[in-house]
């Protein structure tokens, strides 16, 4: 198990920034730079919904024309860029042109991501403002940065992780935010991973796209898809470490495998309202996509998310959502079990077998939901296919936060 740090003391040739522009009205960061001293093999995994955002589209351009010489990602919060038409691409553009006239770049060097409510347009003065702060105070306060892409969380998300190789030791390390609107659909939320390894352009995104599907791709806060997600790798190379091979790309997937779970489960646990975190263990399944999508349709459920906030072990909702995901599902082969905790031992009490409750009390039940994480195991008997996925529960500050969101 690699040893994930909470925290970024520095990444060989990246600098970083997070400042006030002007975008929050409270004087909170809200404008974030990351920038390599170098040109970087750059890949990104970005949002399936139909409504992408501008930043999106220009991402996505620039890593397929420009993928080898990236510099800089610059990202703000308050305003998404989504559903802005003409002028919401010229804004993005001009976002990445004024980063590359700071820092002396090219635009297409540069990629930007945008947080924040849809429909508005950036308000380019304090975005400007923002970009002319970052680029003359770039350091290793990588904590700043993730303050500064920060929407509804309550707290930055960054960590990072060192590998030892035979050529040497490299670093990697990524910062996140999401809190809500969280249900993955290729990644979900914002997030900048950099490492200062060496790899190839194919094998980044294979290696993003892999520990993406095992980490941003499993989580569930409420069960929506936002118009910005994106997920962006960068790699300098300046450790001076070529990772190739077998050995040297498996240890690097561990470890970006590690990091991303770690970010991903981060946004779990800091998500709209949520108090309590829960672990779902889908196995047995008839392959690993219907394990995910039993997964995902049970930690999307708001009856289950009630029932989780209110300690009750109904079982009822948590097979009935398993049986609606479209996937092979059979109740009378199916068994539930649930466990205080996060990684149990044991697989807890048994509360459902056969189609029907187990014999069980409801106050052993409650007691263990009662913990502030927990973890349910659905046995589906169907075949050999696995997947956990990370949810919480679902309290009345949810509804709170988003029905005032706007103001």
């Amino acid at each position: 198990m690699m040893a994930i740090s909470p925290t970024i003391d520095g990444v060989a040739g990246f600098q970083v920034a997070g400042v006030h522009g002007g975008l929050k009205k409270d004087g909170a960061l809200d404008l974030a730079l990351v920038v390599s001293d170098s040109d970087c093999v750059a890949a990104g995994v970005f949002t399936r919904n139909k409504v992408q955002a501008a930043p999106v589209l220009l991402d996505r351009q620039r890593l397929a024309e420009n993928p080898t010489t990236i510099r800089a990602v610059a990202t703000n919060s308050a305003c998404a860029n989504a559903c802005t038409g003409a002028v919401g691409m010229e804004n993005a553009r001009r976002t990445a042109r004024l980063v590359a006239d700071a820092l002396g770049l090219s635009a297409e060097q540069v990629l930007v991501m945008s947080t924040g409510v849809i429909g508005e347009h950036l308000p380019m003065e304090a975005i400007a403002r923002g970009i002319e702060l970052s680029s003359v105070g770039l350091s290793d306060d990588w904590a700043a940065a993730a303050a500064a892409i920060m929407t509804t969380d309550t707290r930055p998300k960054l960590a990072s992780v060192g590998v030892e190789c035979v050529g040497g030791s490299y670093t990697i390390a990524g910062i996140a935010k999401g809190a809500g609107m969280i249900a993955p659909d290729m990644a979900t939320m914002l997030s900048v991973v950099v490492t200062d390894a060496a790899l190839e352009l194919g094998e980044l995104q294979n290696a993003l796209r892999t520990a993406t599907q095992q980490s941003y791709n499993r989580i569930v806060v409420d069960g929506d898809t936002s118009t910005n997600d994106t997920v962006l790798l960068l790699a300098n190379g300046k450790s001076g470490v070529h990772v190739e091979g077998a050995d040297d790309l498996g240890a690097f997937q561990e470890a970006l495998d590690a990091l991303t779970r770690y970010l991903a489960q981060e946004i779990v646990r800091d998500g709209e309202g949520v108090t309590k975190f829960v672990t779902l263990d889908i196995v047995n399944a008839a392959d690993v996509a219907d394990a995910e999508r039993i997964g995902q349709t049970i930690g999307a459920s708001l009856l289950t998310k009630s029932a989780f906030y209110g300690s009750d072990a109904n079982w009822g909702r948590i097979v009935a959502a398993a049986g609606r995901a479209g996937t092979a599902f059979d109740p009378d082969r199916s068994s539930l079990w649930v466990a205080a905790g996060e990684s149990p031992s044991e697989p807890g009490l048994q509360i459902f077998a056969g189609g029907m409750p187990a014999d069980y009390q409801e106050a052993d039940a409650a007691a263990i939901m009662s913990a502030p994480s927990m973890t349910f195991k659905l046995d589906c008997g169907l075949g050999q296919g696995s997947a956990t996925i990370w949810t919480c529960d679902i309290s009345h500050e949810y509804i709170s936060i988003n029905g005032d969101y706007r103001s």
